[in-house]
């Protein structure tokens, strides 16, 4: 049976600053790629690819005809791998578990691979030589529906054990494609471990809170592709490796981790959606150190200037709200609780401020 996680373990509860979960210790730092501006890759992406996405007809995302969910072998907790009262829920990750059809995975190929997402969505970094991300829902519609449905959000919560929306749109959907006759298509071996040479991404902490990884290539000729946890101690756990239309519900913002290089098959195509905590009253350790130069500035930063000053808006009003509620019951002012909800306001604009820069020409 699943390991599940109790229902009221997720924030539908979370209405209130009394609601609010205890203070845990602050994220660890993001290590950026050595990438200082967008680039393009140089790799063109394998014809029959390009062929299989055109010959794909455009269908509607439909939860009923495109879901095929079925719960996870085993949920691992942050208590188990060494970091209970870290993050914001307690679900480290799980074991991959089946999500969408095939149907699904094929739509969501044609959509990366249309001529018009590869002729304005490709991006390298230091740290993935192939990705296709920031393709937005004009683009993108079946895989931008998918990733907002009702539906998948549901299941992501009842793993994660926290209610999750998308983060930003621009992080909807980005595919990382490892073609296997093409050597320098994976990772650049910017650390010298034996680990590290085996890896399609390099050890590396997220910049959201939570990521759900889906494979879009069929795994069935493929060794490998598990996913690597570093553990608090050094010691270095893995997730087994996942199938086509399989998915890994990961607080990738807490867990430093990679993606071991699979061998066999004529490729390794994933899908990373990054998400974050749907009630406000819920700490964002949000950075962009990862996706600022895979991304266009202006949309990253509209977006995460938007909901960063949507947080701060409920947070406000939800106080305003609860020190009115004070004055009529005739209780005095506290000067520590409201001390401490300014510096935490404090602490999220200037978080915010710390993000948004020009990047150097």
């Amino acid at each position: 049976m699943p390991s599940a996680l109790s229902p009221i373990e997720t924030t539908s509860a979370i209405t209130s600053f009394s609601s609010i979960p205890a203070k845990s210790p602050d994220a660890p730092k993001v290590v950026a790629p050595s990438t200082k501006r967008i680039t393009r890759p140089k790799e063109p992406i394998p014809q029959i690819l390009i062929n299989e996405a055109k010959a794909t007809k455009y269908e509607p995302f439909d939860p009923k005809k495109h879901l095929n969910y079925q719960p996870p072998s085993k949920i691992y907790s942050m208590k188990e791998i060494g970091l209970d009262g870290h993050g914001i829920a307690p679900t480290a990750v799980c074991e991959p578990f089946p999500l969408f059809t095939e149907e699904a995975i094929k739509q969501m190929r044609a959509e990366a691979f249309s001529d018009e997402c590869l002729k304005d969505c490709r991006y390298q970094s230091s740290f993935i030589k192939n990705m296709i991300r920031g393709m937005g829902h004009d683009r993108a519609p079946f895989i931008y529906d998918a990733w907002k449905s009702p539906e998948v959000l549901a299941k992501i919560a009842e793993i994660a054990g926290v209610e999750l929306i998308p983060a930003v749109d621009v992080d909807i959907g980005n595919v990382n494609v490892s073609i296997n006759d093409e050597n320098e298509n994976s990772v650049q071996n910017w650390r010298s471990s034996d680990d590290d040479k085996l890896s399609a991404v390099a050890w590396h902490y997220d910049s959201y809170p939570f990521v759900v990884v889906t494979m879009l290539s069929d795994c069935s000729d493929m060794v490998g592709g598990e996913t690597a946890l570093r553990l608090q101690d050094g010691t270095i756990r893995k997730v087994r490796g996942p199938a086509m239309g399989t998915a890994v519900v990961m607080q990738g913002r807490y867990i430093e981790h990679q993606a071991l290089k699979a061998s066999g098959g004529r490729e390794r195509i994933s899908m990373v959606t990054s998400f974050r905590a749907k009630s406000p009253f819920i700490k964002d350790e949000t950075t962009l150190a990862g996706v600022r130069t895979t991304s266009v500035l202006s949309d990253l930063y509209t977006q995460f200037t938007d909901y960063r000053l949507e947080i701060l808006e409920e947070r406000i009003r939800a106080k305003r709200k609860e020190e009115r509620g004070r004055e009529v019951a005739r209780r005095p002012f506290n000067i520590p609780e409201m001390r401490s909800f300014l510096e935490d306001q404090i602490k999220l604009l200037q978080g915010t401020l710390d993000e948004v820069y020009a990047l150097d020409d």
